[in-house]
Parts: C-alpha cells; structure tokens; sequence
C-alpha cells in the first residue's frame, strides 16, 4: 500500500508536468528540500491511509482527491508546481536520490507502525478484564440461585473500575436496589476495618444504565475487595425481582 501510494503521487506529478509548458527548463532552483520531501511524502501517505475510513471520506467528498493532496503541499509552503518539478527531476536526473527519499519515508511509517502496535499491547496489558464471575445475570433466576456476590484481590497499583450494566424493571420490588462493596487488608477480611464504597442506586425504568465504581491502589500495597451487584434491603427473600446485569468487567490502568 504504501509502494502504490508512492508510485500514485509520482504518476501524478509527471502527469501534471506533461501538462505545463514543454520549454520550462528541468534544473535544481527552487527544489523542495530533501528533508522536506520525507515530510510532505509521509503526511501524503498517512492521508491516502486517512481517506479510506469512511466518516473521513465522507467529510472531504466535497474535494477531489488531487486538491486534498495540494493542501498538504501549501502546509508546507510549496504549490503544486514546485512539487511537480521537484518530483521530476529527480525521478528523470537522480533516481537514485528519489529512490533515497522513498526508503525514508518507508522508514518512518515502520516505525510509526511499530510503535502503534506497541502501544496497542501495552493498552491491553494494562486494561485486561479481571472479572472471574458470571457475565450475565436475570433474576428470576431460573437456576434459583440470587448470589451476585464477588471477591477479587487486588494487588498491582493503579486505578481499578469495576463497571457493570443494569436493567432493572419498574415493577422490581427491591428495596434500594444498588451496588455494595468493601475493601479491606487481605489478613484481616472478617475482622479488619472494612472501607465501604458509596453505594450505586439502580434506576427502576426498564432501560439500560451502566455504573462504575474506582477503587486506587497505592504502591506496594494489596487490597481485598468484597461486594455484591444487587444488594437490597428487603427481608425474608420472597418478593419479585426483575434485573438483567451484563457488561461485566473489571479493568486495571495505571495512574
């Protein structure tokens, strides 16, 4: 692709030189810097690339596409026709030198790529899902069984959210239905001092809504994390519940 593209924008710039005046003389004044070209042919690519995403395309279908290439030339303070000799000459007097150029440019869309896919995995190691229960609950349960409580340890520092999506129906008859949860030190889960998260109140209108809760782990330090997706204040168990709980995820970034 980014041969093609390459080799798209030398036809062009021969083409439109075939257009001009055949006296104009082929010599090096008012060339575009080497280092330069690099530049303008490298923001020519990563456009070409740009075009191909659809909301993008549809934003300049207003334009033809030589005239999104000119603006890129115009931004770096050179018209059409001096990237058109520019181009020329070197393609007909020193191949060798566009040949230097392209190898640039190919270079540091590597390593643009290279580095894009770095961040991509280093993305997906710090934001993995830790999870480990259910993805999907409805009550009424058809297994019968109402639990929606969680424990997880949290041990590498950085910024836990725990998100969750609730649709609880108006005729629900929970008491302040909500999200609960606790932190404590892992050696004193029953005993120890335990931090109670500000509950999340579900909203009883049929439609879907997504809560989260953060919780911030310090360096070197580990927490136990206890809670329950729909706590309630109803007793005895015997009344009607209608929730679906989905988009389950806990993930990990660091601050």
């Amino acid at each position: 692709m980014i041969r093609f593209t390459f080799l798209i924008l030398i036809l062009y710039s021969l083409i439109a030189c075939s257009c001009s005046s055949r006296k104009s003389k082929l010599d090096r004044k008012n060339l575009i810097p080497e280092d330069e070209l690099v530049s303008i042919l490298t923001e020519a690519y990563i456009t070409d690339g740009l075009l191909t995403t659809p909301k993008i395309r549809m934003m300049v279908s207003s334009f033809d596409s030589l005239s999104v290439y000119n603006h890129i030339f115009e931004e770096h303070g050179y018209s059409q026709e001096i990237m058109d000799k520019t181009i020329k000459y070197y393609f007909i007097k020193n191949p060798r030198k566009l040949i230097k150029v392209y190898d640039k440019v190919l270079g540091i869309l590597s390593e643009m790529e290279s580095r894009f896919e770095k961040e991509i995995v280093l993305s997906k190691e710090h934001s993995w899902n830790l999870w480990t229960g259910q993805e999907f609950y409805s009550f009424p349960d058809p297994s019968g069984s109402d639990s929606t409580k969680f424990e997880i340890t949290l041990k590498k520092a950085g910024m836990y959210t725990l998100s969750v999506t609730a649709t609880l129906s108006p005729d629900d008859q929970s008491m302040n239905p909500r999200i609960s949860a606790f932190s404590c030190h892992p050696d004193s889960i029953e005993t120890g001092k335990r931090d109670y998260v500000k509950p999340f109140y579900f909203i009883k209108d049929g439609q879907p809504h997504t809560y989260t809760i953060i919780f911030n782990i310090p360096a070197k330090k580990t927490l136990y994390i206890r809670g329950w997706l729909y706590d309630y204040d109803n007793h005895p168990d015997d009344w009607e519940k209608h929730l679906i709980l989905q988009n389950i995820s806990i993930t990990h970034s660091l601050v």
